[in-house]
């Protein structure tokens, strides 16, 4: 009896809370009128948003350096905060607010190794109530593909993560082989410490990156050659050159000839992380989901069951976990369970034409070093980590 009452009581409150959340979503819709009323009475609010309004009139009357100074200084802080760009069609009287990211900080374990077992299989299990609203409801939850957060497609429109495109793109994949990344895991900058942060903003300044902008190829080797500069006080290499431009091309998927804002900032994050952290830290970055995806990848590759597969073999996994959202045809000669093909329009396949001119002797002699467990992860985490974004672009190129 007590289990039965245990089980109303939950009920109730459920209802109680859904209630509680159709009444706040009605008060918002009823806000935008309540605010015009009050705007023909003629009566005054001291709000921070009149104080803003008041602020860009007073300052279209003066020059216009001051508006540009401040509008770059509101994206650096964005980019500084990870909030990235908020849609300019978005109507704030209808959303929730949204939540305050907090940037890790490093522990003085991080360096170790992390005990990940082959044999030891981890269950990964979803949330049961959605990221957002915190209510269980009986509606489908769209789960994250790298983390166990759900959602509520309503909860996150209302946040303005889910515009009219991406509505659609999650409603077909977040329940697919491909999967769907939430907004904390889609953003590779995330990852990065106050710290880390820090040094990538001052190196963008010295390099006269602007922030939410495109680049263009020039754009990005010009950048590259100032970092290589910077760091090794001697010029970029006309191979490295070549491997940029190739890095361009991977994160230019559509060829546009420029490169979105966001993926130039997630592979500049992943870059630093690999740059900054050792390699065991970077794996306990790593989710069970993605923990559970390279096992499978491992053992789909071990085909003898003996704990080692061939280098050839984990150089070529590496293009099988950017699972991305255009219409793909498998064209990886490896079979990896729950990894996902590679698109040969790809940026990723590019280079297999270049890998598969080398000579027996070369080729032989890849797949004579035997890899085990620890070592594919460690040579794959940065790639696993970088497949993140629901983005078609590659933020990171593995080698040819």
């Amino acid at each position: 009896m007590g289990v039965l009452m245990s089980r109303r009581q939950t009920v109730e409150k459920v209802q109680k809370v859904s209630l509680a959340v159709s009444a706040f979503k009605d008060g918002l819709r009823e806000q935008p009128s309540t605010r015009r009323r009050a705007e023909v009475g003629g009566t005054r609010r001291g709000t921070l948003e009149q104080e803003v309004q008041e602020g860009e009139e007073e300052a279209s009357a003066g020059p216009s350096q001051p508006e540009e100074s401040s509008a770059s200084k509101a994206a650096w802080e964005r980019l500084r905060d990870g909030r990235g760009v908020e849609p300019e069609e978005f109507d704030r009287a209808n959303r929730f607010t949204p939540p305050a990211f907090i940037r890790p900080k490093r522990e003085l374990h991080d360096d170790e190794p992390p005990d990940i077992s082959l044999e030891q299989r981890e269950q990964v299990l979803n949330d049961e109530m959605c990221e957002i609203c915190e209510v269980w409801t009986a509606e489908s939850l769209f789960p994250c593909r790298v983390c166990s957060r759900v959602y509520h497609d309503g909860c996150l429109r209302r946040m303005g993560y889910l515009q009219n495109d991406s509505a659609v793109e999650v409603t077909e994949t977040a329940h697919t082989e491909t999967g769907w990344s939430c907004y904390y895991c889609d953003n590779l900058n995330l990852l990065l410490t106050e710290e880390e942060m820090y040094s990538l903003m001052e190196t963008l300044r010295h390099c006269k990156i602007i922030p939410e902008t495109c680049l263009t190829l020039d754009d990005f080797l010009h950048y590259k050659h100032l970092v290589h500069k910077q760091q090794f006080e001697r010029p970029m290499a006309e191979a490295q050159e070549e491997q940029a431009a190739l890095q361009f091309s991977a994160l230019d998927p559509d060829k546009k000839g420029h490169i979105e804002w966001h993926d130039f900032l997630s592979h500049e994050s992943i870059q630093l992380l690999q740059k900054l952290r050792p390699q065991n830290a970077l794996l306990r970055l790593l989710t069970a989901k993605e923990r559970e995806r390279a096992r499978a990848a491992f053992l789909a590759l071990d085909q003898d069951s003996d704990g080692f597969i061939g280098e050839g073999e984990s150089r070529r996994a590496r293009h099988a976990w950017f699972r991305k959202h255009q219409k793909e045809t498998p064209s990886c000669n490896v079979s990896i369970s729950h990894v996902g093909p590679m698109s040969e329009s790809s940026p990723a396949s590019s280079g297999s034409g270049k890998s598969q001119e080398k000579t027996p002797a070369a080729a032989e002699q890849e797949e004579a070093r035997p890899v085990d467990w620890p070592s594919f992860l460690r040579e794959n985490v940065a790639y696993i980590l970088a497949a993140r974004p629901n983005s078609a672009a590659l933020h990171l190129q593995p080698p040819a």
